[in-house]
């Protein structure tokens, strides 16, 4: 079974969550943003064992816990290439936006579309959606009909896009082309606030849904 949990850590009220096979008790962590000794609780119940760190996209909120994290569990951090000028930047993002001191962490490989990420005996294919930022992926469970947005897409929501590197037209290919065809039954887990499902979204979402105005944008 593919067990999820989750820890709201930080000033932003971030989704961290922990992805892990119930078989095999291996473990990925999914957008560390900080607070570590609750991301690290959340093994517990059933002494599960976190073998990666995965980031959805780069922006601080989602990645401040990435550096300690990796290097005190010793495992491997990924994220997208696309977002590689938010990695490096992050001790000055994180200083700017009261996180305090943090360094970048080291990404031991870059996330590519199409790739394959493994928790045990669980497949997730990445999914590039660019718009929210352009490295922004999210992880489709396909075996299991889970998806994981980051800030790509939330329950009557989308990502913001004017930040650095964010495009609103890219981020409307990406949720209608990419997400909505997955299936109305598909739950997603989104970077900010409750998850959903696809279906919903696709019939009601209010900037990207059927009745959507064209153009509307947070």
């Amino acid at each position: 079974m593919l067990v999820v949990r989750q820890a709201v850590v930080g000033p932003f009220a971030e989704n961290t969550w922990l992805v892990a096979d119930s078989a095999t008790g291996e473990a990925m962590v999914l957008d560390p943003g900080g607070e570590n000794a609750r991301v690290r609780a959340l093994v517990e119940p059933g002494d599960l064992r976190i073998g990666s760190v995965v980031a959805t996209h780069g922006h601080v909120d989602h990645i401040a816990g990435a550096e300690e994290l990796t290097r005190e569990l010793e495992v491997p951090f990924r994220i997208h290439a696309g977002d590689d000028p938010f990695v490096r930047a992050l001790p000055s993002q994180a200083a700017g936006l009261g996180f305090g001191l943090i360094r970048s962490p080291t990404v031991a490989s870059p996330l590519v579309d199409g790739d394959t990420v493994r928790v045990g005996g669980h497949e997730a294919r990445v999914i590039h959606t660019p718009g929210h930022s352009p490295g922004s992926v999210c992880l489709w469970f396909s075996a299991d009909r889970v998806l994981f947005t980051g800030d790509t897409l939330f329950r009557g929501s989308v990502g913001r896009t004017d930040l650095p590197g964010g495009d609103p037209g890219s981020l409307v290919r990406s949720i209608r082309e990419r997400l909505f065809p997955l299936g109305d039954d598909v739950r997603f887990f989104p970077g900010h606030g409750p998850g959903g499902t696809i279906g919903d979204e696709r019939r009601m979402n209010p900037y990207v849904g059927e009745d959507a105005p064209r153009g509307r944008f947070m």
